[in-house]
């Protein structure tokens, strides 16, 4: 799943893997929806994370 995408994704990343907008990925990552590393005031989420939510939307 995503073996397209790198390791280590970006915000921009997550928006295309999810099809979402700006201001919804960002929202996201603030409620804790994706889990992420902020590095200063940029987010990083690792891609395993990215998988995780996947599953666990799903599986609602």
């Amino acid at each position: 799943m995503f073996d397209e995408y790198p390791d280590i994704l970006t915000v921009q990343d997550i928006m295309r893997a999810l099809d979402i907008g700006r201001n919804k990925a960002y929202s996201m990552l603030k409620q804790n929806q994706i889990k992420s590393i902020k590095i200063g005031s940029v987010y990083r989420i690792p891609k395993i994370y990215l998988i995780e939510f996947v599953y666990k939307t799903v599986s609602v």
